[in-house]
């Protein structure tokens, strides 16, 4: 379904650049405007102008179908109070360190740095297993 939007989308564009293309310029912006040329007279121009109209509202139709079929089916999400951080630890991973009773923060991570060397190291890759 998307695919079929982007689809009709990317012709209304490319066809609503060809008619924006199209029309004769009437203030000489690019210094290529009058003359008479491929579309010269009042009826052309009215129908160039209707045509861009109605691309235009197209192209503002597909565009507010894709972005909407875009979030249809997402879901809201939270990041607050999603999952406690000791279910999101891996399962070998070291114990929370307890604050400090005594002394500063660089002793709190000593003694975490030394519990850590002192856990045996894994033998090999280990599966992740459920709680």
């Amino acid at each position: 379904m998307q695919t079929v939007a982007i689809v009709i989308h990317l012709m209304i564009v490319a066809t609503l650049i060809a008619t924006v293309l199209l029309q004769k310029s009437e203030g000489g912006g690019l210094g290529v405007g009058g003359g008479a040329g491929f579309m010269s007279s009042r009826g052309t121009a009215n129908l160039l102008t209707r045509t861009t109209a109605v691309l235009a509202f197209g192209f503002f139709l597909t565009s507010l179908f894709l972005s909407w079929y875009a979030s249809y089916d997402r879901k809201p999400s939270s990041i607050i109070g999603a999952t406690p951080a000791t279910q999101s630890q891996p399962a070998g991973a070291a114990a929370p360190v307890a604050p400090p009773t005594s002394g500063g923060i660089l002793d709190s991570l000593k003694k975490a740095d030394e519990q850590q060397q002192n856990q045996p190291a894994p033998s090999g890759p280990q599966a992740p297993r459920s709680q």
